[in-house]
């Protein structure tokens, strides 16, 4: 693992935050409905992307940080 790279903790830290991200925002758009011209660009793109984006990373840091583990 490299020295400067995040540690564990706050890779779990940013996975847990992706989700409820992406947890937050399906549950805006149960309980107000799916919006509507620019807000649907803004809230739904924008924020999946980076919720969802948040997410993925972070596992797939986690995978890697596993398999050097495993490894070494």
């Amino acid at each position: 693992m490299s020295k400067y790279g995040p540690g564990p903790g706050e890779l779990k830290f940013r996975l847990a935050v992706g989700i409820l991200g992406l947890l937050g925002l399906v549950g805006v758009v149960a309980w107000r409905g799916m919006p509507t011209g620019p807000a649907f660009f803004e809230i739904i793109l924008i924020g999946g992307a980076f919720f969802g984006g948040t997410a993925v990373l972070s596992y797939r840091a986690l995978r890697r940080l596993d398999r050097e583990d495993s490894d070494a």
